[in-house]
């Protein structure tokens, strides 16, 4: 008995140093903003890869709703933009009769739980109210949000909280609708809001429905309000005594007919589904699914503002995109209009390789927009003289080109054509699936070959020219022999060729005659030369440098060392973060781990902006938030001080070393096995 009770007290000693531990260890999974100025305000957004809320610094608002995969001309640039949703998460609340605003608030601060995917905001209202609102694009669950609100009542009070339909001014012919979906022991509001894209090409619907707290008892009565065209609201009463919390919810969704035929009846109908689901149920597999993200992760024993930045890319790359799709990423994910919601090289070269090391399926879903459009990117080679498939440099879901005319970027940065094929190797080489290979990636990586095979100039051997170009780094333009261009055409066309015999096929001998006469050039003294002109002024991003990385076109150490010292200080520092990343990569990998923990340290701190450190294109930039940044930025951190690479064997570790900062670097759930490495 006394062995029994030492063990007992034991084990409770042990529980509670372990509870007193897991108190004090720093936070990696919140991020915080309670010194929030309205004019000074980048939102952080919650998204699930199909819609995404992007937080507002006005109290139970969100600023904009974007749709994925929808898009429309509203004149900006004579192209294709990215929708907007209808705001159909917004409420209002009026305390004993007046409307509340920031000026009646105090208290104010939101945070973002990453590891759940939640963003709540919580204030008071004078001495009457405590107010907690919580928002979450729901994973399980493409087209909904769920709303969770509690007030607690400081002295006795009225409240009439309000869901509010908002319109964006791009959408036209706006309608709104209110029912009552009588079934027995249930009745189910709906408010609908139903609107045209600028063009009329696509019907945008959104609808809500409040959920309310069975504890509470009988529900209260609503009240339909319809303000204008652009905006209506249900609301009710309730009457709060000193001490008493009230919580209720509100599911709605947002799709559009991009998405499904009939996308006012289906918004309606996902509503029901959602109320009837009930608050709990819609949390726990919401929760589970993002369980199942994080268990992929990147976890360092360090500066807890390092393993929270790293978390924080995570996240939104995770929230940018999800699996069973067509849809790719933008530079600016689902956070905004930035870019007008295209796709560029910056999903294949830079979001693309973390996600397809941590979540494969989420990868696939990029490539299927690339597989979906190859018809499309067959025709844009065919209009420009060549054979294959010539991606169009900003992509939507037409497959056509949409840069807007007057950038040149558009006809003449073809490198993303050998970018998509780059990506479609890495699959294979990571997943081994030799079915989606045959079905999926042989096209994609045999058009793409017969491009390059057919853009080259044939001036003899050794000068398989490709001029007339713009490389990754876009100050310098209709440039010859650009170095990542010349590189990523070698690197395709060899993978082209690999492809054919993994899958027992005749490649066309041609590819590799044309990959071993594209010249890489160099200065005198064996530096890789930009281009056939780059006389050493300041550039906007790596070029040269990603021939080592991610390309191993440049294998030597000794030229990579010296390409990296050579281009470092003409990384100019109004560029865009994922440049410092790559260089970040190349010297983790050459032993200089402190040099690389201030490239990894300028990748993207320079560009956090308030409150909550979302990432900007640039230091002091204002475009938040920039995907493409921590897509670079997790590269540096899994590829550089991980030392994780992708190669014919799977997935490999190189010997790497940490900054003195940090004692371990631990990535878990890589690739299909779902493997551990970890750095010490």
């Amino acid at each position: 008995m006394k062995k029994t009770l030492s063990l007992l007290l034991f084990a409770c000693l042990l529980a509670a140093s372990y509870q007193g531990l897991a108190q004090t260890t720093p936070d990696t999974w919140h991020i915080e903003a309670d010194q929030i100025d309205p004019s000074n305000y980048y939102g952080i957004t919650v998204a699930n890869g199909m819609i995404g809320l992007v937080s507002s610094p006005e109290p139970m608002k969100v600023k904009d709703v974007v749709l994925n995969g929808a898009y429309d001309n509203y004149q900006r640039g004579r192209v294709s933009n990215i929708l907007k949703g209808f705001n159909f998460v917004n409420m209002d609340l009026d305390v004993d009769g007046r409307r509340i605003g920031r000026k009646d608030i105090s208290s104010y601060r939101q945070t973002l739980d990453m590891r759940q995917a939640q963003l709540t905001t919580t204030f008071d209202v004078g001495d009457k109210l405590a107010v907690s609102h919580s928002v979450m694009a729901l994973r399980h669950l493409p087209f909904c949000a769920l709303s969770i609100v509690e007030i607690r009542a400081k002295k006795d009070v009225t409240i009439t909280p309000m869901s509010v339909i908002e319109a964006p001014d791009m959408l036209q012919d706006v309608r709104n609708y209110y029912a009552q979906i009588d079934r027995p022991h249930v009745l189910i509001p709906l408010l609908t809001s139903v609107g045209k894209s600028p063009t009329g090409r696509y019907t945008v619907a959104a609808s809500t429905s409040f959920v309310f707290d069975e504890k509470h008892g009988e529900e209260p009565a609503l009240i339909h309000e319809d303000w204008d065209y652009n905006r209506h609201l249900l609301k009710f009463n309730k009457k709060l005594k000193a001490g008493e919390t009230y919580r209720f919810c509100v599911v709605g969704s947002v799709i559009s007919s991009a998405h499904t035929a009939d996308a006012h009846n289906e918004a309606e109908r996902l509503t029901i589904y959602a109320a009837l689901e009930r608050s709990e149920r819609l949390l726990k597999r919401h929760r589970a699914d993002w369980d199942k993200l994080w268990s992929a992760d990147i976890r360092i024993d360090g500066p807890v503002e390092d393993a929270r930045a790293v978390h924080s890319a995570m996240y939104h790359l995770y929230s940018f995109a999800r699996e069973g799709t067509a849809f790719s990423l933008s530079p600016m994910g689902l956070s905004g209009l930035g870019y007008n919601g295209h796709v560029f090289w910056d999903t294949e070269l830079w979001m693309y390789p973390p996600l397809l090391l941590l979540h494969p399926e989420i990868a696939r879903s990029l490539l299927e927009f690339r597989y979906q459009l190859l018809d499309e990117a067959k025709q844009n080679a065919f209009e420009h003289g060549y054979k294959g498939a010539m991606y169009p440099w900003e992509s939507t879901t037409t497959g056509q080109e949409e840069t807007p005319v007057w950038a040149l970027t558009g006809p003449f940065q073809q490198h993303i054509s050998g970018c998509v094929g780059w990506a479609a190797w890495q699959y294979y080489l990571v997943t081994k699936d030799k079915e989606w290979l045959r079905d999926r990636g042989w096209p994609i990586l045999r058009e793409v070959a017969d491009f390059w095979a057919s853009r080259v100039e044939r001036n003899g051997p050794g000068h398989y020219d490709i001029n007339n170009v713009i490389g990754a780094n876009e100050w310098q333009e209709n440039i010859d022999n650009n170095a990542f261009t010349n590189g990523m055409a070698k690197t395709a066309l060899a993978y082209a060729t690999d492809a054919a015999r993994e899958l027992g096929l005749s490649p066309d001998p041609d590819w590799m005659l044309v990959a071993n006469n594209i010249p890489i050039l160099q200065f005198p003294d064996g530096t890789t030369r930009e281009n056939a002109t780059y006389d050493g002024v300041p550039i906007k991003q790596a070029d040269v440098n990603l021939l080592a990385y991610p390309l191993k076109v440049v294998t030597d150490p000794v030229l990579v060392k010296k390409d990296l010292d050579y281009y470092e200080p003409r990384m100019a520092k109004d560029g865009p973060a994922m440049g410092h990343a790559i260089l970040a990569v190349l010297a983790a990998r050459s032993g200089d781990a402190e040099r690389a923990y201030g490239l990894w340290t300028k990748s993207f701190k320079p560009n956090e902006v308030p409150p909550f450190g979302v990432l900007a294109e640039t230091a002091g930039g204002t475009n938040p938030y920039f995907a493409t940044g921590a897509g670079g930025f997790l590269q540096a951190t899994l590829m550089g001080f991980g030392g994780l690479d992708i190669t014919p064997a799977g997935v490999v570790q190189l010997n790497t070393k940490l900054p003195k900062r940090w004692k371990s670097l631990t990535i878990s759930g890589v690739g299909l096995e779902k493997k551990v490495f970890s750095v010490k």
